[in-house]
């Protein structure tokens, strides 16, 4: 670990020519992103470079990306497509994960199966993801788009709109899906049953590529140097981690386990050489949402990611 630390404080050190400006990056209260909140947590940033912020909801993140008053955000793949087809050139340069569970259709008592969500009023997040897998658990149940009704919350009201029962349903994520779970909320469907399709990214804009390489690689970086800290020396990290999020050990580590993280190696698969794995995905996503509704024409995907921000898959903080 003092591999991981000498590193981190090198990469901290001002560069020559002029300084490159603050490169700061929104993310929602979401376990995959929080590495980079570890990160920034531990000292591993340098405050004048980089800067971790966290937003309430995903509807913030991204009102904030398109205000500009940050340059990168942590989201969701279908969220990167929507804002590129509302004319924001960015670029993925993190694959943060893949859910694996982490995102859920919960129902309570009274909803058994699929099947009894005819005519329930159903919570979600105006976010695309929200909206992709309920039609994907819809389909599955042969029902149609409007034979439930949909109210829309942010994501901070949906543990106090199940408790009140305001709705009987509720497409929600961790650690919210966990604390639906843990009052009797039955889990009728999850991303498990969508392989690939919800990917969690950390994009920015293209010019922080050109103006602000130094801080985009040690955001990377730290990212990837708490995720081995995590690993490695759990113990001394979970409480950051838990305090963050709300969760005790347990149920922290019951919140990762609903989540694929990739490594340097998979991310540079994902992200870079003549064939980078996260376009390919994109299209399939992107054709998906246009046959929901969800988009009104094709997006373009040129360019979609870029490996530039990975290090090196020896360095220490690369070891997964």
């Amino acid at each position: 670990m003092q591999a991981v630390g000498a590193l981190a404080l090198t990469a901290a050190l001002p560069g020559c020519g002029r300084p490159e400006p603050l490169l700061r990056v929104a993310t929602n209260r979401w376990a995959g992103y929080q590495f980079i909140h570890l990160a920034q947590d531990l000292g591993l940033y340098d405050p004048l470079r980089v800067r971790a912020i966290e937003m309430p909801n995903a509807t913030d993140t991204l009102r904030a990306l398109t205000a500009g008053t940050v340059e990168g955000a942590g989201l969701t793949l279908d969220e990167l497509i929507s804002v590129r087809a509302d004319g924001l050139d960015l670029v993925a340069v993190l694959v943060f994960d893949e859910s694996a569970g982490a995102d859920a259709l919960m129902a309570q008592a009274e909803v058994q199966t699929l099947a009894d969500l005819r005519g329930r009023r159903v919570g979600l997040e105006a976010s695309p993801v929200a909206g992709l897998l309920l039609d994907a658990a819809l389909r599955v149940a042969g029902l149609a788009p409007d034979d439930v009704q949909r109210v829309y919350l942010p994501a901070t009201e949906h543990l106090l709109a199940w408790q009140k029962n305001k709705v009987q349903a509720i497409v929600s994520y961790e650690p919210y899906v966990q604390e639906m779970s843990a009052q009797g909320g039955l889990r009728l469907f999850d991303s498990r049953e969508m392989p690939g399709a919800i990917l969690d990214v950390l994009a920015v804009h293209r010019r922080v590529l050109h103006s602000n390489p130094q801080g985009l690689r040690q955001l990377v970086s730290g990212h990837f140097a708490a995720m081995h800290r995590y690993r490695e020396q759990r113990a001394a990290v979970e409480p950051l981690l838990g305090a963050r999020l709300g969760l005790p050990p347990v149920q922290l580590a019951a919140s990762f386990s609903t989540l694929k993280l990739p490594d340097v190696a998979t991310n540079r698969a994902w992200l870079g050489g003549a064939q980078p794995l996260l376009p390919s995905s994109a299209m399939s996503l992107e054709r998906s949402m246009r046959a929901s509704g969800l988009l009104r024409a094709p997006v373009p995907l040129e360019g979609l990611s870029s490996d530039i921000g990975l290090p090196a898959a020896n360095a220490p903080e690369a070891r997964s």
